[in-house]
């Protein structure tokens, strides 16, 4: 098979190349990104690429577009749909060069990053090849995120910090640099409760909250009496719980994780987590989460950075109704995985 492979830098590559390789798969590099801004960011994913693909003998080609311009003419009026445009607009440059140069099928390194929507990248693949004609060589390359990357740092290769356009990145420089507001100084007196972990003990009791993440009942009750519960206590009121199945020796399982909608974003699930994480680690070695497309950076970031597996159509074969993640219609359940004894 002649393979074009859509290639966003180095460090997501390095993956994808073995994993094709593998297969007997010789892959053609194609780089065409004319989301990644500034210059110099560009510049450097792409000569960083350049180095890698001449030193592994693999063939690349590089189309030269730094479309700063273009990319925000058009995404600005949808800043938050502005994926869809970005996706589309380099697989579709992608496969017309596939069809106009004889190969059999195209594909892109941007399958294996947890961090994009997986799903609307396929989506978009599939919509191509319908097209063109070409084929949309899909392979979900996720279950080696965390191996490329360790690879690409021990080969020095270039890491970028965010995922391309200027909004991203703006987003990354917004998230780490928020100014914390004065407190008056009438208030600086006033002691914080601060928030406390408990063992919950009448588990049913807190069913409705439980509801708010898993909306089946009978599916809750499969696991609840066998789990550990605990929550996160602010002001005498539970404000976040996470129930925790116990898998075997060495394995648990994360089954439900929600916070009361008026606490949300505001870390308390990630400091609930994050402490039975580190309390657990002492006697279990892995943690595995299920989830949806949408919550996949969420728990990336908490370090369930190794992709498992995926059931296809979960929602639709085990529930009733039509189950929503935000904007998000799910189908798939997604496993990730947390290394408990990984520092």
């Amino acid at each position: 098979m002649k393979l074009l492979l859509h290639t966003c830098c180095a460090p997501c590559s390095v993956y994808c190349i073995q994993k094709l390789r593998k297969d007997n798969i010789e892959p053609v590099i194609y780089w065409y990104n004319p989301n990644i801004h500034p210059y110099m960011e560009y510049k450097a994913r792409r000569d960083t690429l350049k180095e890698y693909t001449k030193s592994i003998g693999v063939e690349a080609i590089f189309e030269e577009n730094y479309g700063l311009r273009e990319f925000c003419k058009n995404v600005i009026d949808d800043l938050d749909n502005r994926c869809q445009y970005c996706y589309r607009t380099r697989l579709e440059k992608t496969v017309q060069y596939a069809k106009e140069n004889g190969y059999d099928a195209f594909c892109t390194t941007l399958l294996i990053s947890p961090y994009q929507n997986h799903e609307k990248l396929k989506q978009t693949g599939e919509e191509l090849e319908k097209e063109y004609g070409i084929h949309f060589y899909y392979q979900d390359f996720r279950e080696g995120f965390r191996q490329g990357q360790n690879e690409a740092r021990e080969l020095g290769l270039y890491m970028q910090k965010y995922c391309g356009c200027i909004f991203s990145e703006e987003i990354r420089y917004y998230n780490h640099n928020q100014a914390k507001p004065d407190i008056p100084m009438d208030l600086k007196t006033i002691k914080e409760e601060k928030p406390q972990i408990k063992k919950i003990e009448n588990k049913e009791a807190y069913m409705d909250m439980l509801l708010e993440a898993d909306p089946s009942k009978a599916s809750i009750m499969k696991y609840l009496n066998d789990s550990d519960v605990y929550g996160l206590k602010l002001n005498d009121e539970i404000i976040s719980l996470a129930v925790i199945l116990h898998i075997d020796n060495s394995t648990l399982e994360l089954k439900n994780l929600v916070t009361k909608e008026k606490y949300r974003n505001k870390g308390y699930a990630k400091r609930l987590l994050k402490h039975l994480c580190g309390n657990y680690k002492q006697k279990y070695d892995k943690m595995i989460v299920e989830t949806t497309e949408n919550n996949i950076p969420f728990y990336v970031k908490q370090g369930f950075d190794k992709y498992e597996k995926t059931i296809k159509n979960y929602f639709i074969d085990n529930y009733n109704e039509e189950i929503k993640d935000g904007d998000l219609i799910c189908t798939d359940m997604i496993y990730y995985s947390k290394d408990l004894k990984k520092r």
